[in-house]
């Protein structure tokens, strides 16, 4: 991965994959290979199935230092947060995580959170948004913006400190995004310090790498997303609205960013041009490229995760000071 200049054609060339990450990639083939499709036999069946450690993503120990509390949401709902923090935090660290929209819960990435606590010293609060289909669009973007707000209200109370930072993967990236800009637009809070935003869908009319990508099964293909993003949105829904697409969003007053994404990922046009679009807005931002890194790859143990995510640490350190 060049830091000097993240679109050097170079990494997004075959020969620019090494060894150890074509052997990750075939692995992620042959254990994504025989999962049945979770909208013929239901989301929650497949949920039910990560919880217990099986799929095609490592199991990963629950973190005996997290705890849950329920905050108030629209419409009477609870929000669940998972905290994880360390004593005397120098921030706060908005976690969302991925799964589509569908799939995932704040629970299923534990060794990560610890990470991101002890390396960037953040209290992690990671959103137990409500997941599609049974609950499409906006009850999840509404969970994250709730807990954003919580959290502008009551930070410094609960962990000593008022400074932000949001992110997440995937599906979690484009609700931070959109988290982002509701806070601004909505309420006006313009003073998250950093957003890690890593292999998000910006587009949900879909970029060209998401609809030329095919069916290999490197965790994410153009059926899947397809799938997910018909369960998340609504047929009335304009699919180019910043709300849903924060790609077509004004992105002034954005916090700075750093982009994260593999070349082999089927969103890798959603990072590429949304790192544009903050820089065209004239916003601070890093661009992570990580040649061969298919969707998911900081969750599969490589030289490609391992710099990725101590980037990621680094990243989330210097911008809470």
């Amino acid at each position: 991965m060049s830091d000097k200049n993240p679109f050097d054609p170079a990494l997004f060339r075959p020969e620019a994959i090494s060894p150890e990450t074509k052997g990750i990639n075939d692995f992620i083939i042959q254990a994504f290979g025989n999962l049945p499709e979770w909208w013929e036999i239901g989301a929650q069946t497949v949920r039910e199935a990560r919880a217990k450690g099986e799929g095609g993503f490592p199991p990963l120990p629950k973190s005996p230092r997290a705890k849950v509390i329920e905050i108030a949401g629209k419409g009477g709902h609870k929000v669940p947060l998972r905290i994880i923090a360390p004593d005397n935090p120098r921030g706060v660290y908005l976690h969302i995580h991925g799964g589509g929209w569908v799939l995932g819960a704040s629970d299923q990435q534990d060794p990560m959170l610890e990470r991101i606590a002890d390396n960037a010293g953040l209290a992690v609060v990671s959103v137990e948004y409500r997941l599609a289909p049974e609950n499409p669009y906006p009850a999840g973007p509404d969970d994250c913006e709730t807990a954003a707000l919580w959290l502008v209200e009551n930070a410094q109370k609960e962990f000593g400190t008022d400074r932000l930072t949001i992110g997440g993967e995937s599906a979690g990236g484009h609700l931070s995004a959109v988290t982002l800009l509701r806070m601004r637009d909505r309420h006006g809070y313009t003073g998250f310090k950093g957003a890690n935003l890593v292999f998000g869908a910006f587009d949900m009319a879909m970029t060209p790498s998401q609809k030329h990508f095919g069916n290999e099964r490197l965790v994410l293909r153009t059926v899947d997303i397809q799938q997910f993003g018909d369960a998340f949105l609504p047929p009335e829904f304009d699919r180019r609205d910043p709300d849903i697409s924060p790609l077509y969003a004004n992105l002034k007053d954005m916090p700075p960013a750093l982009f994260t994404v593999g070349t082999r990922d089927a969103l890798v046009d959603d990072t590429l041009f949304m790192y544009g679009r903050w820089v065209g807005a004239g916003r601070e931002a890093e661009l992570g490229v990580y040649p061969g890194g298919a969707h998911g790859f900081i969750a599969f143990p490589g030289e490609i995760a391992r710099t990725a995510n101590e980037r990621i640490d680094a990243f989330l350190k210097r911008v809470t000071g």
